[in-house]
């Protein structure tokens, strides 16, 4: 085959090369300085604990254009969990929780991303805690616009919300209190709020 004989082959295939749906995916870095996982869950069913967990990384394979095509693995160290109270983080860390000696990492891997509204995706992938994978769907605001910091490098960020219900995932330790309920909730809120940085060093600024 040669172009001479097959122009408009050769026409197509050109137009179909330089689509941005064809355009190579490239991959990104989370920033785990300006990346959080944060948590809440009732107490008592008088309070709300919040919490994060202090250290995340991971990538985002994304063409930057079409997010529906990317891919996301976020990867979070169950041991930088943080409630403020050093008693209860350490509790947390044990086998009535997360049993973190042998559980190191909670990760979540993307499956599928599709747009959901106006600036919103809807992103559902596999989610392991304490061993155990189950599927999640997070609701996603952004992505961003993409940024140019001072270092060169290309920015970007989003905003990711769900709920989990802990006993999926093994995390079942309760008290019942004398006035009845319990004395820690089972569903579990998490944000996500998360900057991914492609090219030059991606200095921490």
């Amino acid at each position: 085959m040669t172009q001479r004989r097959y122009p408009l082959l050769w026409a197509l295939a050109f137009v179909f090369l330089s689509s941005p749906l064809y355009a190579q995916a490239t991959e990104w870095q989370i920033d785990p300085d300006h990346t959080s996982v944060q948590f809440a869950v009732s107490h008592m069913r008088t309070s709300t604990v919040r919490g994060r967990f202090n250290k995340t990384t991971g990538t985002v394979k994304w063409d930057g254009r079409d997010f529906a095509s990317a891919s996301v693995e976020i990867v979070t160290s169950v041991a930088s969990i943080d409630t403020g109270v050093p008693e209860r983080d350490a509790h947390l860390r044990t086998a009535d929780f997360m049993l973190a000696e042998k559980y190191p990492t909670i990760t979540f891997k993307s499956v599928k991303i599709e747009p959901a509204g106006s600036g919103r995706l809807r992103m559902t992938g596999n989610l392991t805690i304490r061993g155990v994978t189950k599927q999640a769907v997070l609701d996603i605001a952004g992505p961003s616009e993409p940024v140019k910091g001072p270092d060169g490098a290309i920015r970007v960020g989003a905003s990711a919300t769900t709920t989990i219900d802990r006993r999926d995932f093994g995390l079942r330790w309760n008290r019942v209190l004398e006035a009845g309920g319990l004395l820690v909730g089972f569903q579990v809120a998490i944000t996500i709020d998360i900057e991914i940085v492609k090219g030059a060093g991606g200095g921490k600024k």
